[in-house]
């Protein structure tokens, strides 16, 4: 079977990699004239590396990430309120890994590179537009920069893995629009620093109105002992702050240093560590109603193409790995293309439908408005309502997908 795979991102070539595996014949197109390592950092959870185990690929993953030991909670006052340990350290049989996105996306591309061989990696081709019959799907490209028509393709399947901004989701739904804004915006950054915590933790202070998330994504220091420390600041600032949704746009990193100039604590100084990084980038947080769909007959949809969510449990990419694997199951049990993705649909849409609908909830961050709602002046340790916390945190893992019990069952 040759089957068509429109963008080359974490959930495209973990979906040709996957789908090789289960002896398919594949094609990746990506717009982009240079697959480059881009964005900051990122985690996988357990869910999704057990997919990229099977894979072969945790060793490289963990020569060039941080396995997160722990996920911990903290109030503006720099008071702690929750803590659990996460992956190998919570009893999973699969670690999480924090890494740079671009290190991520590397390794899937050299590693698609290597096991697909190269001309099966096709960059510099923008998908216009597709036909589909009964015996096959027909593509035809673009070259962005020039606009000039650059090829024509035929497979027998179509995968739409083309990202928030889909050519293949508006081709399947022309009326849809622009990506719905949820009034919060994202300050990224990454900085070299000392270590905080105990070297391999994942910390989340604030509430939703301003909230800052804080990670290490490299394993090897520099010569003075500093990690490369990545950073995402939330902020609530409503629809006066909408703009332009462009990754490169850079924020004023003054504004924000002075937004977060009382967030200093015995254990991070956020202040410096904003100011410390080389750029901040501001990104509007959005995401897309869930579709009750993803296939039309010989095409269908995968990961930020169907279900771009709000960055909130860690979720995004995981998600998309875990469409790529069980895509992959469905064509390896069907005997029919169409049988094959319709299977998909039924269980990945109303899956993935909803984490959307729970990371709009807040999803285990919810928590952190919980602390703020009832103890906006902080609070003493024996007021913490840890069962309460505890369900929360439990019912997301569920929702998600990686409850330890269930995950563990898996191969």
């Amino acid at each position: 079977m040759s089957i068509l795979i429109i963008g080359g991102g974490i959930g495209g070539l973990t979906t040709a990699l996957r789908l090789h595996q289960a002896g398919f014949e594949v094609k990746v197109f990506e717009s982009v004239k240079e697959v480059k390592p881009l964005g900051v950092g990122i985690n996988t959870l357990p869910h999704s590396v057990r997919v990229l185990t099977n894979l072969g690929l945790q060793g490289v993953l963990a020569k060039n990430a941080i396995e997160t030991t722990d996920l911990v909670y903290f109030n503006k006052f720099g008071q702690q309120f929750w803590t659990e340990p996460r992956g190998r350290f919570a009893g999973y049989k699969w670690p999480q890994f924090s890494i740079h996105r671009g290190t991520l996306q590397m390794i899937l591309w050299e590693e698609a590179k290597r096991v697909l061989g190269e001309d099966r990696l096709i960059a510099n081709h923008h998908l216009a537009r597709f036909e589909q019959d009964e015996t096959g799907v027909t593509a035809y490209f673009t070259n962005r920069e020039t606009g000039e028509n650059s090829r024509v393709e035929t497979g027998e399947l179509l995968i739409g893995a083309d990202g928030i901004d889909s050519v293949v989701r508006q081709q399947l739904y022309p009326n849809e629009g622009p990506p719905v804004y949820s009034e919060n915006v994202l300050y990224r950054g990454t900085t070299r620093m000392k270590p905080f915590l105990n070297g391999s933790s994942m910390a989340m202070i604030g509430s939703m109105q301003q909230k800052m998330v804080v990670y290490p994504i490299d394993p090897t220091p520099d010569a003075d002992g500093n990690y490369l420390i990545n950073w995402v600041g939330n902020l609530k600032e409503g629809k006066s702050r909408l703009m332009a949704r462009d990754w490169n746009r850079e924020a004023d990193k003054a504004r924000l240093v002075a937004i977060y100039k009382d967030w200093t604590f015995d254990w991070l100084d956020v202040p410096a560590m904003i100011n410390g990084a080389k750029a901040v980038y501001e990104f509007p947080m959005s995401d897309r109603d869930p579709l009750s769909r993803w296939t039309f007959g010989r095409v269908t949809l995968l990961g930020d193409a169907a279900h771009p969510m709000y960055p909130i449990g860690s979720n995004g990419a995981s998600q998309a790995i875990l469409d790529a694997d069980y895509l992959a199951e469905c064509l390896l049990t069907s005997e029919n293309v169409v049988d094959a993705l319709e299977a998909y649909d039924k269980e990945r849409v109303p899956a993935a439908a909803k984490v959307v609908l729970q990371n709009r909830a807040k999803g285990p961050d919810q928590i952190m408005d919980m602390m703020e709602e009832r103890f906006p002046q902080g609070f003493t340790p024996d007021e913490i309502p840890h069962e309460e916390l505890a369900n929360v945190m439990e019912h997301y893992k569920k929702i998600a997908g990686f409850d330890v019990q269930t995950l563990n069952q898996k191969k």
